[in-house]
């Protein structure tokens, strides 16, 4: 009976440490030996995937082409079979060609890199509005929609890191948003430049003092997503991590509550390494 009564307990303290650690485990964030793209989370993250597949399909064609073009010229006019080389120095068709070809591809490309460009440049009909502020080197979030919400994110450091903690991607207040809602993100620095970029939403601006530039997203669904400042902004530019929690729209509402108290002007400042917890309906 003793023995059944410890078993029980390890299984029971394994379950509740997976549980614990299974928000950091599942974060979408970079895998070894990844070659390809983060998995899409956003509706601007799969329009530059599909941008980027149709270039991937053009450079293919054209690296096909020309790769035959070589092989042909090598086969039909070497030496050993034009030991009179030819003395064309003109062919007008071919000048054509290679002239408007190229031009048609690039207008092929162009049209919807700038319909790209636009789609995510700022959202009409935003739900949310977040301001991001980089500093060196941290991130402020501003919650300027729902009262006075300020505050600060910093990395937690290699060693208070908790288990299942990720290595430069954990910190210790999240960027938490509402899935499925369009959101703002309004995006400066109070120091020098840095680079708010978190590659599954595809969002990447340039925080520049004294100017705000603006994107959005619209997370797909709920989870831990993470990023990176990608502009060298200084000694700990590694030490910049971004970390985003998407959670229900009821679940937000509930951490705007305890938000509110924890990191308004008003009520005390959040002490660092103290993340505001999210309701338990946010699991």
């Amino acid at each position: 009976m003793h023995l059944i009564g410890r078993l029980r307990a390890v299984l029971f303290v394994t379950v509740i440490g997976v549980v614990a650690i299974a928000g950091e485990a599942c974060a979408q964030v970079p895998r070894p030996w990844e070659i390809g793209m983060q998995a899409a989370h956003s509706p601007v993250q799969r329009s530059i995937e599909s941008l980027h597949d149709l270039v991937m399909i053009i450079i293919t064609a054209i690296t096909v082409f020309v790769t035959a073009l070589l092989a042909w010229v090598l086969y039909r006019y070497n030496a050993r079979r034009n030991p009179t080389p030819s003395q064309t120095a003109h062919h007008t068709v071919v000048e054509v060609l290679w002239t408007v070809l190229p031009a048609l591809i690039l207008v092929v490309i162009a049209i919807p890199s700038f319909r790209l460009l636009y789609y995510e440049d700022r959202a009409p009909h935003a739900d949310l509005t977040v301001k991001v502020t980089g500093h060196q080197w941290y991130w402020e979030y501003t919650y300027p929609d729902n009262g006075p919400i300020d505050f600060s994110s910093y990395i937690v450091p290699d060693d208070q890191l908790k288990p299942g903690q990720l290595r430069l991607l954990t910190v210790d207040n999240q960027l938490v948003l509402p899935a499925g809602k369009n959101i703002r993100l309004l995006i400066t620095s109070g120091d020098v430049i840095h680079s708010f970029f978190i590659p599954s939403f595809g969002v990447q601006r340039y925080a520049i003092p004294g100017r705000t530039a603006e994107t959005w997203v619209r997370v797909d669904e709920p989870g831990v997503y993470v990023g990176e400042c990608n502009q060298i902004c200084g000694i700990n530019h590694d030490r910049m991590p971004i970390s985003v929690r998407a959670v229900t729209p009821e679940a937000f509402t509930a951490w705007l509550v305890q938000a509110k108290t924890q990191f308004s002007d008003a009520g005390p400042a959040a002490p660092r390494g103290e993340p505001v917890r999210l309701a338990a309906t946010a699991d």
